[in-house]
């Protein structure tokens, strides 16, 4: 199948400032690639310190002097369920971008699409519906708390499910009352330029939504330290965000980071093995394996172990590897060829750490682009690199156990600790492992079904803080606590005398 150009490609992808498409102040760009052929595809400007400059001067003034913190909550909410309507009617383009340009399935895309629809639509009725802390002292004092929007939100965000997971961090930013710069990926800065059509046909006043398009070490770098920005929200992996915690220190910023993960999948005997299987499967190859929550640790207990391992490789092996524009595609290209040496290097430790039962290279017909195999290992002991690592690719580890002290430790036996899955039907079991596994977010007898009112966070190297519901309201205002004397206030009279 020949790989379409979709339509609406813009001839260059810009940097947008104070309500204006702008080139770099330099002139600097950088190459787009598309991740089927490798081959360049578009330029966009190459933001550098003047632009991040630029960029959150204009938030400032749109902060300190503008209407958009001052509005009512009920007529930000207005504005983004109008950014919601917009983001649903255009599905289509915004997963035809989407997935020209980070290689994602296109029914995949499409999902991701409308989530980032349903996100601004939740923190539209959010914003409007929350309340805040008041405690009274009767016939004496009244105290309660006033929120407020913090000032210029720096969000950086990354390239697996782009679209979305700028909507994750837009809408609590924008719905508080704050003004943000944005700082996509630079592997996948397509779908990003259309927030800024979006914001403005939904009538977001100039200034509140910017975007510096850039790499992580200079726009990126940029916009953590800059001392107007007080706020930083990051999405990416666990050594960036080190950086980033470095970098943010000296200017105490508010930090909001959800890193990387190699989260468990374990596996009872006494699990519904059908539904076990169709999770973990679509749980690790669903959006090319490139997914933060992917189970890419199957822990399975003995008893099953063979015939877990028979029926998943085997499922591994139908998966559908395509072009991501082909509706049946479930497996697309990698991001980007970089990202695809580092994946295969993965693949190639594997061979020397596990048993191959599914994938380990190229699929047949796809002689150029990021194209990866599912690939599964069995037998993986838990010192391999393959256990330890994240490799955020269509790569799997099997590992067995025999008792549930073992699949515990075998769980929490690495740096990270976003999520985790457990699959039993003895529901004293799947209680007590959830609340000993070190994970921010466990799903039992499910996949990755998320309730958006729920926090989302890792512990560990997997994150810093959560965000999701009220968690985000947190993050992105000022709780201010005010207290009222409601009779004669009982001070001691220190140096009124006798």
């Amino acid at each position: 199948m020949t790989q379409q150009t979709p339509a609406g490609l813009p001839e260059k992808i810009q940097h947008f400032i104070d309500g204006a498409l702008v080139d770099s102040i330099g002139g600097e760009t950088f190459d787009v690639l598309n991740p089927v052929t490798n081959e360049t595809y578009i330029q966009a400007a190459a933001g550098q310190q003047a632009d991040i400059d630029a960029a959150v001067a204009a938030a400032k003034r749109a902060f300190d002097d503008g209407p958009w913190p001052k509005m009512l909550p009920r007529e930000r909410s207005r504005v983004l369920h109008k950014i919601a309507d917009i983001v649903e009617s255009r599905d289509a383009q915004l997963a035809e971008l989407e997935s020209f340009d980070s290689g994602l399935p296109i029914t995949q895309a499409k999902g991701q699409a409308r989530r980032a629809a349903e996100n601004f639509r939740f923190f539209a009725d959010l914003i409007v519906a929350q309340h805040d802390d008041a405690f009274k002292v009767p016939g004496r004092q009244m105290n309660y708390v006033n929120r407020k929007p913090i000032g210029v939100a720096g969000l950086i965000t990354p390239w697996n499910t782009p679209f979305m997971l700028e909507s994750w961090k837009l809408g609590p930013a924008l719905a508080t009352g704050n003004t943000v710069v944005l700082k996509p990926a630079e592997f996948t800065p397509l779908s990003a330029s259309l927030w800024a059509e979006i914001f403005r046909e939904a009538g977001v006043p100039d200034g509140v939504f910017n975007l510096v398009n850039g790499l992580g070490e200079a726009a990126g770098d940029a916009l953590v330290k800059h001392p107007d920005v007080p706020l930083i929200s990051f999405t990416g992996e666990s050594s960036t965000g080190q950086l980033i915690f470095a970098n943010a220190a000296p200017y105490l910023k508010g930090l909001s980071m959800e890193l990387g993960g190699k989260s468990p999948a374990v596996v009872f005997a006494d699990a519904d093995l059908d539904s076990a299987i169709d999770a973990t499967v679509f749980g690790v190859f669903s959006l090319n394996g490139e997914r933060c929550t992917a189970g890419s640790r199957i822990l399975v207990q003995r008893d099953i172990y063979d015939e877990f391992v028979e029926r998943y490789a085997e499922r591994a092996k139908n998966v559908v590897v395509g072009e991501p524009s082909d509706p049946a595609t479930e497996v697309g290209a990698l991001v980007h060829p970089e990202h695809y040496d580092k994946v295969m290097s993965y693949v190639e430790i594997g061979k020397q750490e596990g048993r191959l039962v599914a994938g380990g290279g190229r699929p047949e017909g796809f002689e150029r682009g990021n194209y990866v195999s599912p690939t599964v290992f069995a037998d993986v002991a838990p010192d391999a690199r393959i256990f330890q690592e994240e490799i955020f690719g269509p790569v799997v580890a099997i590992t067995p156990f025999d008792t549930d002290e073992e699949a515990l430790a075998l769980a929490n036996n690495t740096k990270y600790g976003l999520a985790a899955y457990i699959w039993t039907s003895d529901l004293k079991r799947a209680h007590n492992f959830s609340q000993s596994v070190e994970a921010g977010m466990v799903w039992l007898n499910s996949n990755n079904v998320r309730d958006l009112r729920t926090p989302f966070g890792g512990v560990k190297a997997s994150g810093l803080g959560h965000e999701g519901g009220y968690r985000s309201i947190d993050f992105y205002t000022d709780q201010q606590a005010v207290h009222i004397t409601l009779n004669e206030a009982h001070s001691p009279k220190f140096g009124a005398g006798k």
